[in-house]
């Protein structure tokens, strides 16, 4: 009867160990993504900028 018990309180502290990790495992992901869409977004602005600088200095190229 005790090595049930222990096998019971075992399995329940398995399964809240198991929502505690997938838990941050989920929180430390949404992180991630939030950082690689900044960066994202960054690159995106940066390629903009270097292609408006681009054409300004070889505007015969863009026909103008």
């Amino acid at each position: 009867m005790f090595a049930v018990v222990i096998a019971v309180i075992l399995y329940c502290f398995g399964f809240v160990f198991l929502y505690g990790v997938i838990r941050l495992a989920v929180r430390q992901a949404l992180e991630d993504l939030e950082v690689r869409r900044a960066q994202a977004l960054r690159a995106e602005e940066l390629a903009a900028n270097r292609d408006r600088t681009f054409l300004k200095e070889n505007a015969f190229l863009a026909g103008g």
